[in-house]
């Protein structure tokens, strides 16, 4: 039985520069920094709130998956993060120069607001509302 989703793969064209952002700029924690035999990278990046699910920053290779780097999920949200401090992280985030494409608003769900990462990917940044 399936019983949750380890990682998400995200493709980046540099792992560098998306350690910079996701850890400097959203305050995300490397959980693991490998090189397997094969000579392939294997970096996991942990949300700062811990638990959940793992960005896995994939190297873009090829053409084709570089083309794709930006445009994960064509233009919808690629990740909806939550928090328990909408308005606090809003401007948090914004004082490190994380560009936000919504303001924050209230939804039926709670309160959201969207921004970009350093690659153009649409990210959510959600308060659940409290049943």
């Amino acid at each position: 039985m399936i019983v949750g989703v380890a990682h998400v793969a995200l493709l980046v064209r540099d792992h560098e520069e998306a350690k910079r952002f996701y850890c400097g700029k959203l305050g995300f924690r490397v959980a693991e920094d490998s090189v397997a035999p094969s000579g392939k990278t294997w970096i996991r990046l942990a949300a700062p709130g811990g638990g959940g699910t793992d960005v896995l920053l994939s190297l873009a290779a090829g053409a084709e998956q570089l083309a794709t780097v930006g445009r994960q999920a064509a233009g919808r949200v690629f990740l909806f993060l939550h928090t328990d401090d909408l308005l606090a992280d809003y401007e948090e985030l914004r004082s490190r120069g994380v560009e936000f494409t919504e303001e924050p608003r209230s939804e039926p769900y709670g309160q959201v607001a969207v921004f970009k990462d350093l690659y153009g990917n649409r990210i959510d940044l959600i308060q659940p509302k409290v049943p």
